[in-house]
């Protein structure tokens, strides 16, 4: 859906807490996460090569801080755990070609696995972030999902920041951003390819703060509200 335009930065809005039991999503994320790593290895890794990899490169450029989304923050009254910063993890994903296949295979599972929905026709609210628990979700779920994947596979949760762009329809979307050794990496529910962040066509609006649970602007103008789109 066309998302509504804000400008306004710094303070996080209140949000209400979630009606669901924490310990019920708790243990059905975990079943999610069981499924979607099963068989995971460099075997997987078919449609992009290691080898394909752009050298290392520049990332997008941080330019002070801006407004979560408000959906993430009540989504972190639920996930804390999802949303926390620990400063002693790598700020940068090291690429190896194992490292390359996992990422590989868990953008392809989740994509594959989890079925396309908004929040308005699946839970009939503008926005909500979850970890997809009934195998349906939107465009952000399928981030938050991927990177709960991967951060059980043992790549540091502190590299892999969710981020708001504008996409091709002018809408707000959510992507999940690898910041590694080649650059930042972009994983999208859209396409399974994986590509540095200037060559997705988007327009990087926001990500989550790599030092704070909190989130910096990368120069977007202005912000969507929501990231309710498949």
């Amino acid at each position: 859906m066309r998302f509504a335009v804000s400008t306004v930065r710094g303070s996080n809005p209140d949000s209400a807490p979630r009606r669901a039991s924490r310990s019920r999503r708790r243990v059905v994320g975990f079943a999610w996460a069981a499924l979607c790593l099963a068989g995971l290895g460099v075997g997987a890794a078919q449609a992009q090569t290691f080898a394909s990899l752009p050298s290392p490169q520049a990332g997008a450029e941080l330019q002070g801080a801006a407004r979560p989304i408000a959906a993430w923050v009540t989504f972190c009254q639920s996930y804390a755990a999802e949303c926390a910063v620990d400063r002693t993890e790598p700020a940068r994903i090291t690429l190896t070609p194992a490292t390359w296949a996992t990422i590989v295979s868990v953008n392809r599972r989740v994509n594959k696995t989890v079925e396309p929905k908004t929040d308005m026709e699946h839970l009939h609210v503008a926005d909500r972030w979850d970890l997809a628990e009934d195998g349906i979700g939107d465009c952000e779920d399928f981030q938050l999902l991927k990177r709960h994947l991967l951060a059980e596979a043992g790549l540091p949760r502190r590299a892999m920041r969710m981020t708001v762009v504008i996409d091709e329809k002018g809408e707000g979307h959510a992507v999940l951003t690898l910041i590694t050794d080649r650059g930042d990496l972009i994983l999208d529910n859209k396409t399974n390819v994986i590509v540095p962040w200037h060559k997705t066509g988007y327009v990087f609006i926001k990500r989550e703060s790599q030092d704070i649970t909190a989130w910096v602007s990368l120069g977007g103008v202005t912000s969507p509200v929501t990231t309710a789109n498949r």
